[in-house]
């Protein structure tokens, strides 16, 4: 029996199953979430088995780096919605069992189109570990509603991953241009454009956390924030994750002379204004109405402002007059207008305050440097770009202890004292 023959009976037949249990819109969200984190890492995965020599098929029409793309699609829903639909029915461990049951069974026995080595059981705990899991976590976190941040986070991973890695990889096989002519760069030359990159991805990420944090939700449009987010990047552009992302497809096509990829990313361009754009702003309408209305008004779709949305979350922080880096930040910042931030003395502050405090009309609140960082959203693109990465994961923190030990160590100010 071949692997198609194999994959024929038995997606359908599980297919057939998963369709007769309850399937709610959250439910087919994260079936295919977990289609595309498994179509994205059994591509990876590949990669690997034909680097390390795990495993590797016939020569086949309709391939992708060696591997039938029939054999990829139906593996990634093997690995991916499949047993997500049926995650009422089959416990995690229990799902995990079972691929790696039918993988144990049927892969031996795909001659001639799989050619096994000794060691291609290797390959196979590691794509249970790194590929299936994963997956069926934002999978099943998605359809229950579950592990807010973890879920940005795997979006995260999963969406670079198609877009940073597949895509080019694609443009490059089917196209031109080449991953060699980046890795042959100097070390210094790389250097440099990994930090360019930083900085043409930073709005994106800082767009995802404002998703998560602000916003309650995802970047995935069918499961997205709660509210509506008018702050961080989106208090200056309305697709500060798009630009980021055509912004990273053009350099890399350049650095990798490919046209392909160029294109690729212009057509990503003409498919978000011309078909993802009616969609979002039918969707966002029935949300959120005339307050959705009044934000595109002044926020363009590519073309950052050079000031904050005028109706940006109102905030306050309060700063100690006491403290000379503190004062010395107040000033700073009144010097710039900031457009609807209140600086407040922290001595008026009801509790006691021991660092810089911020707090926005929507219920957040930050404390320290991720208080002032926060407060330079309102202070005009540049300084704001300068607070979306303090308020990065792990710079935030460092950015902290620094802080403390050597600028403005915590202390009390305001309350009862």
């Amino acid at each position: 029996m071949t692997l198609i023959r194999y994959l024929a009976l038995l997606l359908p037949a599980l297919a057939v199953v998963g369709a007769g249990t309850p399937c709610g819109r959250k439910d087919r969200v994260g079936a295919f979430l977990s289609f595309l984190a498994a179509l994205l890492g059994i591509a990876a995965l590949n990669e690997l088995a034909v680097a390390f020599h795990w495993y590797e098929f016939a020569q086949v029409d309709a391939a992708y780096r060696g591997m039938p793309v029939d054999l990829w699609l139906g593996w990634a829903a093997l690995w991916g919605p499949i047993p997500v639909l049926l995650h009422r029915y089959l416990r995690l461990p229990v799902a995990l069992g079972l691929l790696f049951w039918i993988d144990l069974l049927a892969m031996p026995r795909l001659e001639p189109l799989l050619h096994l080595e000794p060691s291609w059981l290797h390959g196979e705990f590691l794509g249970l570990a790194v590929v299936a899991l994963p997956a069926q976590l934002l999978g099943r976190w998605t359809a229950t509603g579950r592990r807010l941040y973890a879920r940005v986070g795997l979006q995260m991973i999963v969406f670079t991953g198609l877009i940073l890695w597949l895509l080019p990889t694609a443009a490059f096989t089917l196209g031109d241009g080449s991953w060699r002519h980046l890795l042959d760069l100097p070390g210094p030359v790389l250097g440099v454009l990994a930090q360019v990159a930083a900085v043409l991805g930073l709005p994106a990420v800082a767009a995802v956390r404002e998703f998560a944090v602000r916003g309650g939700g995802t970047p995935f449009p069918w499961d997205p924030p709660a509210r509506l987010v008018t702050t961080g990047p989106y208090a200056y552009v309305a697709n500060p994750m798009q630009l980021s992302m055509i912004a990273e497809l053009l350099l890399l096509a350049g650095v990798a002379h490919s046209l392909a990829l160029a294109a690729a990313a212009l057509v990503a361009i003409a498919f978000s204004a011309g078909v993802a754009a009616p969609h979002e702003r039918g969707d966002l309408i029935g949300r959120h109405g005339a307050e959705w209305l009044d934000y595109r008004r002044h926020v363009r779709d590519w073309l950052p402002r050079a000031q904050p949305y005028p109706a940006v979350e109102p905030a306050r922080i309060w700063l100690d007059d006491d403290c000379g880096p503190c004062s010395a930040t107040r000033d700073f910042m009144a010097r710039r207008s900031p457009v609807r931030l209140d600086l407040v003395p922290a001595a008026t502050h009801p509790t006691t305050l021991w660092r810089a405090r911020y707090t926005a009309g929507d219920g957040y609140s930050a404390t320290g440097v991720a208080a002032v960082a926060s407060a330079f959203d309102h202070l005009g693109l540049g300084w704001a770009y300068v607070g979306w990465f303090l308020r990065l994961p792990a710079v935030d923190r460092l950015a902290q202890l620094i802080t403390d030990a050597q600028i403005a160590p915590p202390h009390p100010a305001g309350g009862e004292r």
